[in-house]
């Protein structure tokens, strides 16, 4: 049986600036025979708790401080604060800008307790994983349906079941690491007639 899948995507509310984040950065102006370091505090002082190559593309910064001038990484199991002067954003990770209503793409979502990922590829097809259970896939497709003073409508079909959903630009913990998240996500899915509810957290995945 096909069943609408609508995939609603919560902006912040207000103007949106130039910096929303999340946004995918690159290393820039970092020697060949250096690294750019990660801290646990946005300070030059603060302790090392990692690093980056010279040439590391795909970094997903997921906030700022005060200053505008540190950055907070998240990637693997933990994340830090590089100094922004050497991160460039890149073109076209950022969405929800004047004239840019896109869900920015790829995304990887995942929860826990029951474990559960979902994924939306650069191309729009999407793919929910329950821990067990169906297997959902559908392409993702523009509805144009304003939600709210500065949300969108996506809307999705595929079988076997539905999917309602939020996801919002906000600080998100995934309850198992030190990662920080700036997107999180809810979802009601439901198959065989028989409504789950899954919340977590998403990263922009490359």
């Amino acid at each position: 049986m096909m069943r609408a899948l609508v995939l609603l995507v919560w902006l912040a509310a207000g103007p949106v600036l130039a910096q929303t984040l999340p946004a995918l950065h690159d290393v820039t102006g970092v020697a060949a025979n250096d690294v750019l370091n990660l801290r646990a505090e946005p300070n030059a002082t603060a302790e090392i708790v990692g690093a980056l190559a010279p040439d590391a593309q795909n970094i997903e910064i997921v906030a700022v401080d005060e200053s505008a001038k540190w950055g907070l990484v998240g990637q693997g199991e933990g994340g830090g604060w590089a100094a922004l002067r050497f991160l460039a954003r890149q073109g076209g990770s950022e969405s929800g800008q004047a004239g840019d209503d896109r869900l920015p793409l790829p995304l990887a979502c995942g929860g826990t307790e029951p474990f559960w990922s979902l994924k939306v590829a650069a191309n729009g097809a999407v793919t929910f994983r329950p821990v067990d259970g169906a297997i959902l896939t559908a392409p993702l497709s523009w509805s144009d349906r304003p939600v709210g003073r500065s949300g969108f409508a996506y809307g999705l079909t595929a079988a076997g079941g539905a999917i309602t959903g939020i996801v919002e630009r906000r600080a998100c913990s995934d309850g198992m690491s030190d990662r920080p998240f700036g997107l999180s996500l809810f979802l009601i899915v439901t198959t065989a007639g028989q409504p789950a509810l899954y919340d977590g957290c998403c990263s922009l995945s490359h």
